[in-house]
């Protein structure tokens, strides 16, 4: 009996490892696969969202965590070695709080943060933040999303009204002299520093060991988007034209909305991104992406995807079918009014699609944007 036993043992120890070589050698496309929805947002991320009063990130506990999570941490990226301006780019005053603010939000698996900014023009009641948010209580799926947005205030008035909202706050004013507060016309002086402000939070983040989903806040969230960004790409990001291959580099992107994981060449990107700003003045951030994308790809490794548009759409290229669309983003349009206009008409087109029988569904359409599209 004694013999026998030993024999079954030892064939049990023969098949696990015969397991676990076959899933090493998994097939390298299984690498690019789509990243499964609880892989990229697990961690309990299907419970109720906790009320604003329970948490607030404008008062964060004087630890090591507003500054940077602990070195050695496996989780993290190894730390950059490139560029000269590493200690002026990267001011702790400028971001105290920030890294405490993040940690609350992210899922605690894989350490994924969804962001968004508002200044106190789009924070208002009636404004694009009260949409925004109500697209994530009334999209498919999307309300446990909330539990890890994280809204980035970019003044006090839009910090307060972000309390009265949503549990994870943060405020962040990091240029002295400028008022973030008012709607900024396009391409203005302030509009600028208020775009180029959030790359350098961005950038911060990734610094920190976070994954980063940065939606514009004239986004509706009507699916879950992280089905659509592979396991492969550094930087998955949306697009204003779409020529149907997600790696194509020539694709127009849409830096209103992107997905970003933390490596070198992620912030190696970020830094090249923020410098390039002096070689194309009076440009806002998404120009200068474009231009600088193929160097990016080919200098620094990036791997860089596109999402098609007929899933995370934009007034810009967007696909007609409601059955698939996840995001619908007010970009190719001018104006605050104009945005919340048409966000709110397409925000009640949604409604009566989701009210329909399913039989009834494939003959649902948008409302052309006719505020911003004209």
């Amino acid at each position: 009996m004694g013999s026998r036993q030993a024999a079954a043992f030892l064939l049990g120890c023969v098949a696990a490892l015969t397991v676990v070589v076959l899933l090493l050698q998994r097939r390298p496309e299984e690498l690019t696969s789509r990243a499964p929805l609880l892989q990229v947002f697990g961690g309990g991320g299907a419970g109720p969202s906790p009320s604003p009063s329970q948490s607030s990130s404008s008062s964060p506990p004087a630890d090591s965590n507003n500054t940077t999570a602990a070195a050695g941490d496996p989780r993290l990226p190894p730390p950059p070695n490139h560029g000269e301006d590493e200690d002026e780019d990267e001011d702790e005053e400028e971001f105290r709080g920030l890294a405490a603010a993040v940690s609350r939000a992210a899922t605690a698996d894989d350490r994924t943060v969804i962001i968004t900014c508002v200044n106190q023009a789009w924070a208002a009641p009636g404004s694009l933040l009260d949409l925004f948010l109500e697209s994530f209580r009334v999209g498919d799926g999307t309300a446990p999303l909330l539990r890890h947005l994280l809204i980035v205030a970019m003044d006090a008035a839009a910090m307060a009204r972000c309390r009265a909202l949503h549990p994870h706050c943060y405020l962040y004013s990091p240029a002295r002299g400028v008022d973030f507060a008012p709607a900024k016309p396009f391409l203005s002086r302030d509009y600028l520093e208020l775009v180029w402000s959030k790359l350098r939070l961005q950038r911060r983040v990734l610094r920190l060991g976070y994954s980063l989903l940065f939606t514009d806040a004239d986004v509706l969230w009507l699916r879950n988007p992280l089905k659509h960004v592979t396991a492969y790409a550094d930087m998955t990001v949306s697009c204003d034209v779409f020529f149907g291959d997600p790696d194509g580099v020539d694709n127009f992107p849409n830096t209103g909305f992107f997905h970003v994981r933390p490596n070198s060449r992620t912030i190696a990107m970020a830094a090249a991104w923020h410098r390039a700003r002096d070689r194309f003045p009076g440009k806002n951030e998404q120009p200068v992406f474009n231009a600088i994308k193929k160097g990016l790809v080919a200098d620094l490794g990036l791997r860089l995807q596109y999402i098609d548009p007929a899933f995370v759409a934009g007034f810009c290229s967007y696909g007609r079918d409601l059955g698939k669309v996840c995001t619908m983003h007010a970009n190719c349009c001018v104006g605050l009014r104009a945005k919340i206009t048409d966000l709110r008409t397409l925000l009640h087109d949604w409604k009566n699609y989701t009210a329909m029988p399913h039989w009834a569904k494939h003959q649902a359409k948008w409302t052309v944007p006719g505020a911003c599209i004209h």
